[in-house]
């Protein structure tokens, strides 16, 4: 589904343009079978590989740092929202809690934000490139904005979750449990950053030369 999205960014296929919007609500991508290895995610989804290494070439941001960030937002499921806001004694739902959606969790002020700086207007949240695209941008801007390394997880999602502003203020110190999650982000970046060391040599020369590596 994503290779035909990128068809339809390109403006190459305009075939692919009304296969994709006539099949697109029947087209689902399932989130990976063994989300606790980077080298297993990316083994089973190559695309998903390629996208990752595309983002760390273009922002400068490490594979491991927005994959451990996005497995804690969204479990890398393409269409994960928020929990639901409640009215009158928490019995009625009410909408959501924010306007997060996809593989990022980002928010629509945030990733319009992104969609004007970088101008992919055809950018979508449940598209793993986009939204892999949309993290290296929001890292690499918490760099520029509050100095925070593109490599410290445990910072960055802090910033991730707050936003700059919120960060600055240090709203976190008031959320113990934020602090505990941050912590656990930061513990998986670590654990994919030695997996990926493992088997990047393989998803980089593609599957036939991993045979013979």
């Amino acid at each position: 589904m994503e290779k035909f999205k990128k068809n339809i960014k390109s403006g190459k296929n305009f075939t692919t343009l009304i296969f994709v919007l006539f099949f697109l609500n029947a087209c689902t991508v399932t989130p990976p079978k063994n989300a606790a290895n980077l080298c297993d995610i990316f083994e089973e989804k190559s695309d998903w590989y390629d996208a990752a290494a595309d983002m760390r070439d273009k922002w400068g941001v490490p594979i491991h740092v927005p994959m451990a960030m996005m497995y804690q937002e969204s479990s890398f499921r393409a269409d994960a929202l928020p929990p639901r806001d409640y009215i009158f004694f928490g019995l009625i739902p009410w909408g959501r809690v924010s306007s997060a959606y996809g593989y990022s969790q980002a928010k629509t002020p945030t990733w319009a934000d992104y969609v004007r700086e970088t101008g992919n207007s055809w950018a979508d949240r449940d598209d793993f490139d986009d939204a892999i695209d949309f993290m290296g941008w929001f890292i690499s801007k918490t760099y520029k904005i509050n100095g925070i390394s593109k490599w410290d997880a445990y910072s960055q999602y802090l910033n991730y979750h707050e936003g700059w502003g919120g960060f600055k203020r240090k709203t976190y110190n008031r959320k113990k449990w934020l602090k505990s999650v941050a912590k656990k982000v930061n513990q998986r970046s670590y654990r994919y950053a030695k997996q990926l060391k493992q088997c990047e040599d393989d998803l980089k020369g593609g599957w036939f030369f991993g045979l013979f590596g």
